[in-house]
């Protein structure tokens, strides 16, 4: 049996959950251990892969599983899913195969969800791939609807943790019926993992049925979790008869073909040619969209875009041909006008301003200026991205709300990779009124940390309303703790948060940074400048950079704000050179990204965005008009 600390933190999750939602109790399913030899489980995926039916055929539905591959941040779950299709004989060009956004290999971390399907001894497998992020978590709600199973993936020292817990009650919240996969357990000091479910080690390409840290040659393959995934998730529950329905989980566009919808067949089946039309839910009732002809049909399979001919009831497939329906929203055969239920989205619960960029640096780096392109393109993300809203705000300025400020850092750094500049304010806490009383969003934190550190980080901690739940050692490491927590919204450790409830305000939050030192002058930043300033703070700006009034150049050493003037030239005289600036030393700057820029800047400041850029700035440049604004928020 598992050891008594792994247990007790899994117990703890499974009853938590039971208790929220009225979900069957998570058992283990026992799996009788079968010799797979590696030679047989490449040769039945070649030959389940040769007996799929062709594309001009409708699957049967007991031959497919829809199964959604769920996790923590950087439990494995992307390599797993790499040796799956791996196992079953697709060709993969590098590690994290599904990882197609840039920002995604960049990072390491799966920001979109993305569906693919494997042949599987004369089943095929549609295999959804999901973000362990909460702050992504509209891309597991979305995707949820179109699976009957999912692989819970969880490392096997940290076990569950704070968005492992978000993540499977998504799951449990739509009956989806779970396989606990125990992930790296090839690493040193996990032999008490004696339990009656998987146990893996994604990176090596194994797993197996009972716990070992070196299976035999003929078994160091997947073929037990994927005989799992046959063996305990059922085959999806479809009517080929039926008319055609399809709910829009996936939205992408294509140069060519235009809008490319992708769903499960919920009913049905659907042919290249056959005239469908697209459906939503309105208060007044069920609202036509648009009509249209299917002009093509697509499948992933593997890491290829495959065109068929017809999909049936339970597939998976991406279809062409309407413009107007995007996620959410039902297609179906013109003889039907019943939308098909929508998935319902946790409420989100930060907002950011994006506007336009009125610096005096503005347009130098940037191709796209205007606030009407900065809204066409907020509006095309709200699209594909239920997560996020977007209002129409003041003089070109929208509202942008999200789950967190990592969900919105990755929508700035992909806009500024595509040419924008813009204006964009500190994230603001969405709060809510219930009963005449305010409500704002409460977060569960766990952090590890080295225990040295862990006063330093209660301390902070208290500032931002922060109340201990559990405190303890971290299993298998020497000298760390593990702090959960739950805290309003807003180098040695790791923080792991997760959206958990709306709750009663806990009143404003205390200090948790200091002033800053603001710009008074327009021009080039010198060294001269900065080595009078150095002693005042720390630096964010280096000698040859442009600045301009109202720029923040560092952060002062007190809590109050300075004006300072960070362009200021030494006076040539026939005594002392210009040149002697040369011999100027100075500390290292502190160089902010643009996720540091987010979690830094205050209300009254902004971040300056362009492609090149990142910059700080107070949001009224002009120092009286600053000093004007303060005095009217005191009185």
């Amino acid at each position: 049996m598992a050891g008594p600390l792994l247990r007790s933190i899994w117990s703890s999750t499974r009853n938590s959950l039971s208790s929220s939602f009225a979900s069957p109790t998570l058992k283990p399913y026992p799996l009788t251990p079968r010799a797979s030899p590696l030679a047989r489980a490449f040769s039945a995926a070649t030959a389940a892969s040769n007996a799929s039916t062709s594309p001009n055929t409708v699957l049967d539905p007991s031959r497919l599983r829809n199964v959604a591959v769920i996790a923590h941040v950087d439990h494995g779950k992307t390599t797993l899913m790499d040796r799956l299709l791996r196992q079953c004989g697709a060709d993969i060009p590098h590690e994290r195969a599904m990882d197609s956004i840039s920002l995604e290999r960049e990072r390491g971390i799966t920001i979109a969800s993305k569906v693919t399907s494997i042949p599987w001894k004369e089943n095929e497998l549609n295999m959804v791939d999901t973000p362990g992020h909460a702050d992504f978590g509209g891309e597991v709600e979305r995707v949820v609807g179109m699976v009957e199973g999912a692989i819970l993936v969880v490392d096997a020292g940290e076990g569950p943790l704070a968005q492992t817990k978000f993540v499977l009650a998504k799951a449990l919240k739509y009956g989806l019926r779970p396989i606990l996969l125990l992930n790296k357990v090839d690493r040193p000091a996990e032999e008490q993992l004696d339990f009656p479910v998987l146990y893996a080690s994604a990176k090596e390409g194994w797993a197996s049925t009972t716990f070992t840290k070196d299976p035999p040659a003929d078994a160091r393959n997947m073929s037990r979790l994927l005989d799992a995934i046959i063996s305990h998730v059922p085959p999806p529950t479809a009517n080929l008869e039926a008319p055609f329905q399809m709910l829009v989980s996936m939205m992408e566009r294509d140069f060519y073909l235009g809008r490319i919808l992708t769903g499960r067949v919920s009913s049905g089946s659907i042919r290249i040619g056959d005239r469908v039309h697209g459906l939503r839910h309105k208060d007044s009732g069920v609202e036509k969209i648009e009509e249209g002809k299917v002009v093509k049909l697509m499948k992933k399979k593997g890491t290829h875009m495959v065109v068929i001919d017809c999909a049936g009831a339970g597939d998976i497939v991406s279809m062409a041909g309407l413009a107007t329906p995007s996620i959410g929203h039902t297609v179906a055969s013109v003889e039907i006008m019943t939308a098909l239920p929508t998935v319902e989205l946790d409420p989100p619960t930060i907002s950011m301003t994006f506007g336009v960029n009125d610096s005096p640096l503005a347009g130098r780096d940037g191709t796209h200026l205007t606030g009407g392109k900065i809204g066409d393109r907020l509006s095309a993300e709200s699209e594909t991205n239920l997560a996020i809203n977007v209002l129409p705000g003041l003089s070109e300025s929208f509202e942008v709300q999200g789950r967190g400020e990592l969900q919105l850092g990755i929508l700035i750094e992909n806009m500024r990779r595509e040419g924008f500049e813009l204006s964009v304010s500190p994230p603001k806490v969405m709060y809510k009124t219930e009963n005449g009383q305010k409500l704002e969003p409460i977060e569960e934190v766990t952090i590890e940390v080295n225990e040295e550190h862990v006063g330093l980080v209660m301390q902070a901690l208290s500032n931002r309303r922060a109340e201990v739940i559990d405190m303890g050692p971290v299993p298998g490491s020497a000298d760390r703790t593990r702090l959960s927590l739950t805290c309003p919204s807003s180098g040695t450790g790791f923080m792991h948060r997760a959206f958990l409830k709306y709750e009663k305000y806990r009143g404003p939050l205390g200090d948790v940074r200091k002033g800053v030192l603001v710009s008074m002058g327009y021009g080039t930043i010198t060294a001269y400048a900065l080595v009078s300033l150095e002693p005042r703070g720390t630096l964010f700006v280096t000698p040859g950079m442009m600045t301009y009034d109202g720029m923040i150049v560092g952060e002062h050493s007190r809590d109050t704000d300075l004006d300072v003037n960070p362009v200021r030239n030494k006076e040539l005289t026939n005594i002392r050179a210009a040149s002697k600036d040369e011999n100027v030393k100075l500390s290292p700057p502190r160089l902010m990204t643009l996720e540091e820029a987010i979690g830094y800047v205050a209300s009254d400041e902004l971040i300056e965005v362009t492609p090149k850029t990142i910059r700080l700035r107070k949001k009224y440049l002009d120092v009286n008009k600053r000093k004007s604004m303060s005095k009217r928020q005191k009185e």
